[in-house]
C-alpha cells in the first residue's frame, strides 16, 4: 500500500519504519533538518533490549506530487492536525483512509472535513517511543494496536489490520472503538500526564509509593467518568492493574508529553487530561484530580512562554 505519515516524531518514525517493511511509506515533516537526516541515514529504531534496525521510508517536507494515498496516518500533535491535513489534502482521495493514532480523544473532529466517516479510522496503540536523535527513535514499549471506523462495516479494515500485523505491529479490529479510546486514555491521563509533571519515566510511577498513589487516584476518577460516558463496564481495580503493568513494562520509557515539558514545548494535554475533564462535565461527574493535572501541565508549559 501507499502510506503517508504526517509527523516524523518518535511515533511517526517508529510506525513509518515498521510499515516500510511491506509498504511504500512517506514521512511528512516540516523540520527540514530531520527530513534530510532521515533521507541520508534512514530511520533507526532502537528496541528496549538494545537491538537496532534501520528502515528507509522517504522523508519529505510536503506531499505535492505524491498522488492519492491508500492510508494517511496522523501523528502530529493534536493542535496541529487540521493544519497538517489542510497542507496535505492533495494526497487524500475518495478511497483514502485517514487514521489517527494520536494520544487522547476527540481527534475525529479535525479529520471529518477531509473524509467521510466510513474512511476515518480511530486507532489506539500500546506502543510508545521517544526520540534519541533526528532520525533515531527508542521503542520503549510494545502491545496491541486497535482500529475502528467511525461508521460502516469494520470488515473493511481487515486488510489494513492484516498489513500492520505483518509489519510487526500486532493489530486488531475493535467493534467499539470508543471503549478502546478510553482504555488508552486511562494510561495517558493517569500515567503519561504524571510523567510530564514529575519528569520521570513511566516505570517510576509503579515503583515510588507516592507517585503510585497519585496514579491510582487518577485512574479511579477516570473510570468513573468513562463509565458515565460509555454506559458502564470498566472496573476500577482492573484499570489500575493494567496501567501499573504498562508502567512496569516500560523500562526507561519516556512519554512524548514528558519530552514536551522537558523541552519547553506545548503539549497535547488538552486532548488527554482535558478530554477526561470535558467528558466529566458532559456526564456531570466530578473530576478534580484531572482538572488539577491539566492546570499543572498548562502552568509548566507557560514557563517557556515569552515574559515568564
Amino acid at each position: 500500500m501507499n502510506v503517508t505519515i504526517l509527523g516524523a516524531g518518535a511515533m511517526g518514525m517508529l510506525f513509518g519504519g515498521y510499515l516500510s517493511r511491506r509498504n511504500r511509506v512517506w514521512l511528512v515533516d516540516v523540520d527540514r533538518a530531520r527530513v534530510d537526516e532521515i533521507n541520508a541515514e534512514g530511520v533507526t529504531v532502537r528496541e528496549a533490549d538494545g537491538a537496532r534496525e534501520r528502515f528507509d521510508p522517504v522523508a519529505v517536507t510536503g506531499s505535492d506530487g505524491l498522488g492519492q494515498m491508500d492510508i494517511v496516518v496522523v501523528f502530529v500533535k493534536s493542535m496541529y492536525t487540521a493544519a497538517a491535513l489542510e497542507a496535505n489534502k492533495g494526497i487524500i482521495g475518495p478511497d483514502t483512509y485517514l487514521m489517527t493514532l494520536q494520544n487522547g480523544a476527540g481527534h475525529e473532529k479535525a479529520l471529518r472535513p477531509f473524509a467521510d466517516d466510513s474512511h476515518i479510522i480511530i486507532g489506539t496503540t500500546q506502543h510508545n517511543a521517544s526520540l534519541l536523535g533526528p532520525a533515531e527513535t527508542y521503542h520503549g514499549g510494545s502491545g496491541i494496536t486497535s482500529l475502528g471506523l467511525l461508521s460502516g462495516e469494520t470488515g473493511a479494515l481487515e486488510h489494513i489490520a492484516g498489513n500492520l500485523s505483518s509489519c510487526g505491529l500486532d493489530c486488531r479490529i475493535a467493534e467499539n472503538i470508543r471503549r478502546e479510546v478510553w482504555t488508552k486514555l486511562f494510561t495517558n491521563s493517569s500515567a503519561s500526564a504524571l510523567t510530564a509533571i514529575l519528569q520521570t519515566p513511566l516505570e517510576y510511577l509503579a515503583q515510588d509509593p507516592w507517585a503510585k498513589e497519585l496514579m491510582e487516584r487518577l485512574c479511579r476518577e477516570a473510570v468513573a467518568v468513562a463509565n458515565a460516558d460509555c454506559g458502564g463496564g470498566f472496573d476500577e481495580d482492573e484499570v489500575v492493574r493494567a496501567v501499573t503493568a504498562v508502567c512496569n513494562g516500560a523500562k526507561n520509557g519516556y512519554t512524548s508529553i514528558y519530552a514536551d515539558i522537558k523541552s519547553g514545548r506545548r503539549t497535547e494535554v488538552g486532548s488527554i487530561s482535558g478530554a477526561v475533564v470535558e467528558a466529566a462535565k458532559r456526564a456531570n461527574v466530578p473530576a478534580p484530580c484531572h482538572e488539577t493535572v491539566a492546570a499543572l501541565i498548562h502552568a509548566l508549559e507557560d514557563r517557556g512562554a515569552p515574559g515568564t
